[in-house]
């Protein structure tokens, strides 16, 4: 959590402690509560790939003897309802119906839907001629289209959106957000018990495998994708656009080829991935990886930062990945996040960058690069701000965007 880890240093510190400790390093958490930081690659699929010697069961973990009720890092670590701490078969049937249930968008819809509030919003900023892309676009958008998808009202998904945000930002309000979004789930899903409708919610009460789980178990469950979807969503539209906006690599892409944004999306996704670290995974036995001793119960982190920046992966940091997507940003193994939830995220975020490129052609940072400041999060890589400006346009016609 230092003033290194915060910047743009963090991936020459990642480094720097694999040159140390190699692909695992012994690091503390906050009140010197001893964890491994996975640093490698290899490691991390290794671990990923072998859940019965490293288990996402977090009741395995031998510090909980030294883990006070106000420990800061429980909503990340403790032991939850969710299916992200479910193991084994339970979890294959909680994740298939999570699956099936977003598999289930209609991706011309969510293509309409994305372009839609991208153009509402846009709309709010475009007479301007400035505006911060974090706070006024990229944390709103994902939020109002998951919603939507989800089976929300929109104007039930736009009140939802500030407590969606309070709950991500782990600020005062956190708490208070949490409770309010935990509510209007809840109440989306008894509406639906009642009367199926289209959407998520339904979908998720009336699957096959709905009944091996508890109406508090779904709604945990929605609760979890809704902002799993939504935060990352958000961080990879805004480093995105941070990166067009302050690589020449990208810069032609402002005023040019839709490709462009494919391919900067994806450069995210190994220089900048929102999802930088999680835990995490816990060992079920003693054991030896990376040439160290990991005794029962002994927490490992995930970085998919740092091992997405390997060096025995990448041993060249600077060469452009050119669409290589053997990146680990969206995890690994029976826990990954799923393939229709990585489809849905990506169509929001692209379809976002696109229509606002589309609608603000001559978009610029209002600051220099060097001005812009990440958000505080050792789990999350995301901008507090991203201030532009641009020449002042007219809101969008009943025909929409272009």
């Amino acid at each position: 959590m230092g003033p290194r880890f915060q910047n743009d240093d963090r991936a020459r510190l990642y480094r720097e402690m694999y040159e140390q400790h190699g692909a695992l390093a012994p690091v503390v958490l906050p009140g010197d509560v001893p964890c491994w930081l996975v640093l490698g690659y290899r490691e991390l699929h290794q671990i990923t790939s072998d859940p019965a010697l490293f288990s996402r069961d977090s009741g395995l973990w031998n510090q909980w003897p030294n883990i006070p009720a106000d420990w800061p890092l429980l909503p990340m670590v403790g032991k939850q309802p969710s299916i992200l701490y479910t193991v084994g078969e339970r979890h294959h049937r909680r994740a298939t119906l999570i699956s099936d249930a977003l598999a289930a968008v209609d991706p011309f819809e969510l293509r309409e839907n994305s372009e839609r509030f991208a153009d509402r919003l846009i709309d709010e900023i475009c007479g301007r001629g400035s505006a911060d892309l974090i706070a006024e676009y990229a944390k709103v958008l994902p939020a109002l289209v998951l919603a939507r998808l989800y089976g929300f009202s929109d104007e039930a998904g736009a009140d939802l959106v500030p407590s969606i945000n309070a709950l991500v930002d782990g600020g005062a309000e956190a708490l208070e957000g949490r409770d309010r979004v935990n509510s209007a789930m809840r109440s989306l899903l008894a509406s639906r018990r009642e009367a199926p409708a289209a959407g998520v919610a339904s979908r998720l009460l009336h699957h096959d495998y709905s009944d091996d789980f508890s109406f508090e178990e779904i709604v945990e469950d929605m609760m979890v994708t809704f902002v799993a979807g939504h935060q990352p969503t958000a961080d990879w539209i805004g480093n995105s656009l941070r990166l067009m906006l302050t690589d020449d690599r990208f810069a032609a892409s402002l005023s040019g080829g839709r490709h462009s944004v494919a391919e900067a999306m994806n450069e995210v996704l190994w220089e900048d991935t929102p999802t930088q670290n999680i835990a995490g995974r816990w060992a079920t036995r003693d054991t030896q990886l990376a040439g160290r001793h990991i005794a029962a119960g002994d927490l490992l982190m995930l970085s998919f930062a740092a091992a997405n920046g390997d060096p025995q992966v990448r041993p060249d940091r600077t060469a452009f990945t050119g669409g290589n997507s053997a990146f680990l940003s969206f995890g690994h193994g029976e826990h990954r996040c799923p393939y229709p939830a990585q489809d849905i995220a990506e169509g929001i975020a692209r379809t976002g960058i696109e229509v606002l490129l589309d609608r603000l052609p001559d978009v610029d940072l209002a600051v220099g690069a060097q001005a812009l400041v990440w958000r505080p999060s050792p789990f999350l890589r995301g901008l507090a701000s991203l201030p532009v400006r641009f020449s002042p346009t007219p809101t969008s016609t009943a025909g929409g965007h272009g």
